[in-house]
């Protein structure tokens, strides 16, 4: 299958104060999160949505990754449920941190209720001021990747909150007929279709 991976950023921090969640959701910031918690949020969020690359990853993967100074997680919690989750992850370069959104998504259930947008924008926000929590040199560029076997509106909501394409590439992908769903991304049995 033919997959484009967008690369987006944005090269100074927004101006003016992310929207308001709505009152019966919570945002969480969570800097030290555990492999464990990380490959179920990757697995529940990417589920529906081919997220595969590191359903394989060990444990000690995860932890090497999660190790990076200034790796965080703020999850979004509804009903006592996590509804979605933003992981930063920065890299220290010539010109100051690079953050990446690695991941960001919401849960199924958490779809097409007005939280991506506000969620991301939180995110961004979050990126930005990553040198206010961590040591780190100032935030000079926060970028992200999507690709077409991400949600069909991610690549709007990454553009309508201020980031920028600055590079596609296509390439050809091993990809199976349909996602995993969260119950087998999440370490679940196969059912029977």
């Amino acid at each position: 299958m033919k997959v484009t991976t967008t690369t987006l950023e944005m090269l100074s921090a927004p101006v003016g104060a992310p929207r308001a969640l709505p009152d019966e959701v919570r945002l969480d910031r969570a800097p030290a999160v555990t492999p464990e918690y990380a490959r179920f949020l990757y697995g529940l969020v990417g589920g529906p949505w081919h997220w595969t690359d590191r359903l394989g990853w060990s444990r000690r993967q995860w932890a090497e990754e999660l190790a990076v100074q200034g790796t965080e997680f703020w999850i979004l919690y509804g009903g006592g449920l996590p509804l979605g989750y933003v992981h930063l992850h920065p890299t220290q370069e010539e010109d100051g941190t690079h953050v990446e959104i690695r991941y960001f998504g919401l849960t199924e259930q958490a779809i097409g209720r007005g939280l991506g947008g506000r969620l991301l924008e939180h995110g961004i926000r979050a990126a930005w001021s990553l040198p206010e929590r961590f040591d780190l040199a100032d935030v000079t560029r926060v970028w992200v990747h999507t690709c077409t076997l991400d949600g069909p509106a991610a690549l709007a909501n990454y553009q309508g909150r201020g980031l920028r394409v600055c590079g596609v590439e296509e390439t050809d992908e091993s990809v199976a007929d349909r996602p995993l769903g969260s119950w087998a991304s999440t370490g679940g049995p196969a059912e029977a279709a």
